[in-house]
């Protein structure tokens, strides 16, 4: 494994927390937390991991452009923009939703970090015009490279399938991994991580926006594919991909009673806070589980936290939280 392109920016291993307080509250299993809104980079984040793999790759093949696209919010698009500005290159980010009259949040975070961003009204132009802007990037002499959504791509899940070896490292073999899962990568390479380094657990994504049909069918090729820059490929099965979409029914970025109530849960008991988004629609997932006693009385489970709480500060958000 060590003969995978890297570049190493982020701060590792991150750590594994017990949250006993929350534990006691919900009267459930054991849970524990593991740290990657602690990864370093740009207020870190799960990107930083896949970052690594992906900024390498770049470089490797003599980029100096990185172009990648998201929501206006996108955590990923802030962390690939500061990666960007660590490595001296330039960052073009397309960003579905309208430009806001104020900078905040992630967005303002990107514009520090010196990115070029390009708006587009309808996300269903979002794909069209990010491919466009590469073109444009590359016509003009900028040596782009088109990073997808997340960073999840075969490579980008690279990060998850070391962050799974670091996780067994540690010593720490919970019965059940519980994070949220969107574009793939992060899920995908747990998954190939699972397989290579014999967790004996269960890896469940909670889905923030995608079907589970969509999830078992994409997260299972992207870990075969992913399996390829070890040397020899393995096949994983869709039913090897346990992903819940029971949470993702009002739709993307829409914040809920329970995305509030997992937010105050965790900052109340534990002073940890969630991002609006990803990690509170996760964790309110996890809370629902745990009080419907899906997981065993005796289980330990790790909520595996990936980042995002600067879009708590975008204006969007401000009066949904309170």
């Amino acid at each position: 494994m060590n003969n995978v392109a890297r570049e190493t920016f982020a701060h590792l291993p991150t750590a594994v927390e017990e949250l006993p307080r929350l534990s006691r509250e919900l009267g459930g299993p054991r849970i524990l937390v593991k740290r990657d809104d602690q990864t370093g980079l740009a207020f870190g984040g799960n990107k930083t991991r896949k970052l690594e793999f992906l900024v390498a790759e770049a470089r490797e093949q003599g980029a100096v452009t990185l172009v990648t696209g998201g929501a206006v919010q996108s955590n990923h698009c802030r962390q690939t923009a500061a990666a960007a500005a660590r490595f001296g290159m330039d960052c073009i980010l397309v960003l579905a939703g309208e430009r806001p009259q104020r900078a905040n949040g992630n967005l303002l975070l990107d514009w520090f970090f010196g990115a070029e961003v390009v708006f587009v009204g309808q996300r269903s132009e979002r794909d069209r015009i990010l491919q466009q802007t590469f073109d444009n990037a590359a016509q003009s002499g900028r040596r782009p490279y088109l990073m997808p959504y997340g960073g999840s791509s075969p490579t980008g899940a690279l990060g998850y399938v070391f962050a799974m070896q670091e996780l067994m490292q540690q010593g720490v073999i919970p019965d059940w991994i519980v994070f949220g899962t969107s574009s793939g990568g992060t899920h995908a390479g747990l998954v190939l991580g699972q397989r290579l380094h014999a967790y004996p657990g269960k890896i469940l994504g909670i889905s923030i926006d995608e079907p589970e049909h969509w999830l078992k069918s994409h997260v299972s090729s992207l870990a075969t594919q992913a399996s390829e820059r070890f040397g020899s490929r393995i096949e994983i099965a869709r039913d090897e991909v346990l992903a819940n979409d029971a949470y993702c029914q009002a739709g993307y970025g829409i914040v809920t009673e329970a995305e509030r109530e997992a937010i105050g849960l965790f900052a109340r008991t534990e002073g940890l806070l969630l991002d609006p988004v990803y990690t509170a629609r996760a964790a309110a997932g996890l809370i629902d589980l745990l009080r419907k006693d899906y997981f065993g009385e005796d289980d330990s489970v790790l909520f595996w936290h990936t980042g995002g709480q600067p879009a708590l500060f975008a204006e969007q958000y401000g009066d949904l939280l309170l």
